[in-house]
C-alpha cells in the first residue's frame, strides 16, 4: 500500500471520527461544525502540521554554525539519499530521542533532544540521524505527521464527549452513554490505527537508515542505548505523537506500553545484526 493511499485512508477515517463525535456534541449544528473542523484540519495538517509538531516540542532550528557535526552527518546522508538537506531541530529534553517531520522530501525536518546529542557516538548518531533520512526518503513523514495531528484533535474532542456525557440531563441519557462510548473508542481507534503503520515504518526506515550509515551495528547500538534509557527516563510527549519518535517515548509508561506504537527493540537489533551479516558476505 502507497504512502499517498494511507494517508488518504486515514485522514479519511479520522475525519469520520471527527464528523460522529461533533454529532453527539451538537446534533445537526455539532455535525456541520464538525465537517468543516476536519475539512480545515486536512488542509492544515497537510501545510502545517510539521509547524504544529515542532512547536509542541519547543523545538529550535539549528545553523550549521550551532551544531556543525550534525549538519555535517545530515548534509552526507542527505546526499548519499539523493534527497534535500532537511532543516535541523533541537528540542529541549534530556530523554534521549528523535524524529522527522514534514510533508515531503522538499519540507523535511529533522528534530533530536538535547539528551541524545550527550548519550550517543559519533557513529551511534550518524545512524539514528540516517534512520530519520530514511523516513523521509521512504515518503512516510507526512503520513506519520498527518496522524499525530489529527490524532490530537479526536483526543481533545473525547475529553469533550465525556464532559458533556457527565453534565448531559437526564432525558438525554442515552445519547449521553452512546457519546460516552464513541468518546471512550474514538481515542483507541486512533492509537490502533498509529499502531498498524507504525511497526512496519520502523522496520523499513531502520534498513534505510543501516544502507545509509554504513553501519549496521552502529543503529544497533543506538538503538540499545536509547531503549534502555527510555525507560528509565520516559520522554514528556504526547500520545497522539509516541509513533513519530525512532524509540518509543512513553516506554517508561505501564499504560502506555500497552499500546506500543514501536516494534520490540530485540527485534529491531536482531534484524540489524542480520544486515550487517548480510554486509560482510557481500564484502567476501
Amino acid at each position: 500500500m502507497s504512502s499517498q493511499f494511507k494517508t488518504f485512508f486515514l485522514m479519511a477515517l479520522l475525519s469520520a471520527l471527527v464528523v460522529a463525535m461533533g454529532a453527539m456534541l451538537g446534533g445537526r449544528t455539532g455535525l456541520m461544525f464538525a465537517l468543516i473542523m476536519a475539512l480545515a484540519m486536512n488542509f492544515g495538517s497537510y501545510w502545517f502540521s510539521d509547524r504544529i509538531v515542532l512547536s509542541l516540542y519547543k523545538a529550535r532550528e539549528v545553523g550549521p554554525y550551532d551544531a556543525p557535526m550534525l549538519h555535517k552527518m545530515v548534509e552526507e546522508l542527505a546526499a548519499r539519499a539523493g534527497i534535500p538537506k532537511p532543516r535541523l531541530y533541537i528540542v529541549p529534553q534530556e530523554a534521549p530521542n528523535a524524529f522527522a517531520t514534514g510533508r515531503n522530501p522538499e519540507n523535511a525536518a529533522v528534530a533530536v533532544t538535547e539528551g541524545i546529542l550527550k548519550l550517543l557516538s559519533p557513529d551511534e548518531l550518524k545512524g539514528v540521524l540516517a534512520h530519520e533520512l530514511g523516513h523521509v526518503m521512504n515518503r512516510d513523514i507526512l503520513l506519520q505527521t498527518v496522524v499525530a495531528v489529527m490524532a490530537s484533535v479526536v483526543t481533545s474532542l473525547a475529553y469533550m464527549l465525556q464532559w458533556g456525557a457527565m453534565t448531559g440531563d437526564r432525558e438525554n441519557r442515552g445519547a449521553g452513554i452512546a457519546g460516552l462510548l464513541l468518546a471512550l473508542l474514538a481515542p483507541l481507534a486512533a492509537v490502533l490505527i498509529q499502531m498498524g503503520i507504525s511497526r512496519s515504518r520502523e522496520y523499513m526506515a531502520d534498513e534505510a537508515g543501516a544502507k545509509l550509515s554504513g553501519s549496521p551495528l552502529a543503529l544497533a547500538s543506538a538503538l540499545n542505548k536509547l531503549g534502555a534509557y527510555s525507560r528509565q527516563v520516559p520522554m514528556q510527549a504526547k500520545e497522539s505523537t509516541a509513533h513519530m519518535f525512532i524509540v518509543n517515548p512513553l516506554a517508561g509508561k505501564s499504560l502506555a506500553s500497552l499500546f506500543a506504537t514501536h516494534p520490540p527493540i530485540e527485534e529491531r537489533i536482531a534484524r540489524l545484526q542480520q544486515i550487517q551479516q548480510e554486509f560482510n558476505s557481500f564484502k567476501q
